[in-house]
């Protein structure tokens, strides 16, 4: 696994908006500094949520707002008591940081609940910034976004069900969304209210999700083996 800077943010209000209602125990499985974690608290206070990240800086970070937190290298062997019955397994901005993410989902759902689900945010990478720089002649990796330089797997709206769930004959997709931004440009920045140019970025990416979502969602469930 490729060891990234601390990731901190304000919390992933796509991932939020699909965490299952009545879901009382979560592992977040690459917590970062906790702030998902945060915001489910604020949102269902008693939610159980255990974490696990390989960086120390973050399991500090993040330990405020987890029942317990493991610092673990989630591609080797697991040989720490977790827990079990879980009935989310939580997956945010991990899986294109890993050599074989599906092997990783599959080594942690055992732990899961029959039932239960997955929930999974990855990149887009061909989201319509990236597609322009191609088109231009341009990859070159970055600090930071689609093109983060610890990223080892790259994904789109259209191929991340099939890379990563349809592996798994235990998962079964429930839900896929994605969040991103329509081109508006001066548009957005002198004309367009914030809430028009929400709603204007939200019908793109409806409309056309493999071009205009930065990042996509999706939700799984755990059926009997």
């Amino acid at each position: 696994m490729v060891i990234a800077a601390a990731y901190k943010n304000s919390g992933n209000q796509l991932v939020l908006s699909l965490v299952p209602p009545g879901t009382r125990r979560v592992l977040d499985i690459g917590c970062g500094a906790g702030d998902n974690a945060r915001c489910l608290l604020a949102e269902r206070p008693g939610i159980h949520i255990v974490g696990i990240t390989h960086s120390a800086e973050e399991a500090q970070m993040a330990a405020p707002y987890l029942a317990a937190v493991h610092r673990l290298d989630i591609e080797r062997d697991i040989k720490v008591d977790l827990g079990q019955d879980y009935d989310l397994l939580l997956f945010s901005h991990v899986l294109e940081h890993l050599r074989s993410p599906v092997d990783v989902i599959r080594r942690f759902l055992p732990l899961l609940s029959v039932g239960g689900h997955v929930l999974i945010a990855v990149p887009n990478t061909l989201e319509w910034r990236t597609r322009i720089g191609f088109l231009r002649g341009n990859f070159r990796y970055t600090e930071h976004g689609i093109l983060d330089r610890t990223h080892l797997r790259f994904f789109t709206y259209e191929t991340a069900p099939v890379e990563l769930i349809e592996p798994l004959s235990e998962l079964t997709l429930v839900e896929r969304k994605g969040r991103g931004a329509l081109p508006l440009g001066r548009l957005r920045r002198r004309l367009l209210s914030s809430r028009l140019s929400s709603k204007l970025d939200e019908a793109a990416v409806r409309s056309c999700p493999n071009v205009f979502a930065g990042e996509v969602a999706i939700l799984a469930r755990r059926s009997a083996s």
